[in-house]
């Protein structure tokens, strides 16, 4: 669903950012206030897994591919501020680097998958759980919130489509949600196997506000995860789907993909996910994974450090 460059206007590409901007400085300001000190490891190696997931494309109806958008997982996790933070991070690091997504479209992609996605995920989630806390209905909760985040965030591309002059709403509508509806539901499975493998393990970890958790995260739970996620890099990424993904398969449909076609407006030094110098198509996938997931990580964890840098004046995170 990343929107490359050319497929917006300047007034909708301009309107999404600032948009974008004031939602990630309300983020900023609820991560402030509510973000506990001992969750911002966790942070980093979410928005590090989140990168590797995006990474992994697996296909779907009509010769269309998904991918993990990542948003209610991170919202479990680390809750919707961080989560907005997260998300952002991640979208950034893969449009300067990577050329995944376009710099002047950059505004719109987090407006979508950063504020929109989180947003509509906590909702969700926070509704479907006031029933009871056990797990089993916290993973069902979680995933359901996936299918909505991924669908929603595809109704306002396309509403951001249609705002461009780039394809009819009566047309980008239906294509757009019919496709993501389909791409959601691989969202959720993937949500809900994620959270059951965490929640086994580390079952505080599903419901951080209930403060089973008091210590900060050891060395051994960030180096055990890196482990992890390094390991899906290795073994599943190679083997992602090749097809186009939801927005490119529109795209073909309404023939406007020739849009995005040299329109990136930096040199991106990872651009397509490719390393100079390196031939293996799977050695040049671990190589951007492992930079992409370190940088994703230091400037997640950065803005975190900055905006809890003290244990005692944090307070404890809404459920």
């Amino acid at each position: 669903m990343h929107i490359p460059d050319g497929f917006l206007d300047a007034k909708t590409a301009l309107t999404t950012g600032v948009l974008s901007l004031s939602g990630l400085g309300a983020a900023l300001r609820q991560a402030s206030r509510h973000l506990q000190p001992r969750r911002i490891p966790l942070i980093g190696l979410t928005a590090a897994f989140v990168f590797v997931a995006q990474m992994i494309n697996f296909p779907v109806a009509g010769g269309t591919s998904g991918h993990l958008l990542g948003a209610a997982l991170a919202v479990v996790l680390v809750g919707p501020g961080a989560a907005v933070i997260v998300m952002t991070c991640v979208l950034v690091i893969q449009a300067f680097i990577f050329a995944d997504g376009g710099l002047l479209a950059l505004g719109a992609n987090v407006l979508n998958m950063a504020i929109v996605a989180p947003v509509c995920a906590y909702g969700v989630y926070r509704l479907l759980r006031r029933s009871t806390g056990s797990l089993r209905s916290q993973l069902v909760a979680a995933s359901v919130a996936a299918w909505f985040s991924t669908v929603i965030a595809a109704v306002v591309c396309a509403g951001e489509l249609a705002l461009s002059g780039i394809v009819p709403w009566n047309l980008a509508l239906p294509a757009m949600a019919g496709i993501h509806s389909l791409i959601g539901i691989g969202e959720g499975l993937i949500t809900m196997f994620v959270l059951a493998a965490i929640g086994n393990a580390r079952p505080e970890l599903i419901d951080g506000s209930n403060g089973l958790n008091p210590k900060p995260e050891s060395k051994a739970f960030v180096v055990y995860g890196s482990i992890c996620i390094i390991a899906i890099l290795v073994l599943v990424v190679p083997f992602a789907s090749k097809l186009p993904d939801g927005l490119e398969k529109v795209a073909e449909m309404f023939g406007f993909q020739y849009r995005a076609n040299g329109q990136h407006l930096l040199a991106a030094p990872l651009k397509d996910y490719a390393v100079p110098g390196v031939v293996s198509p799977a050695l040049a996938s671990l190589a951007a994974g492992i930079a992409g997931m370190f940088l994703v990580s230091v400037l997640s964890l950065v803005l975190v450090r900055l905006l809890v840098p003290d244990q005692k004046t944090a307070t404890p995170s809404p459920e």
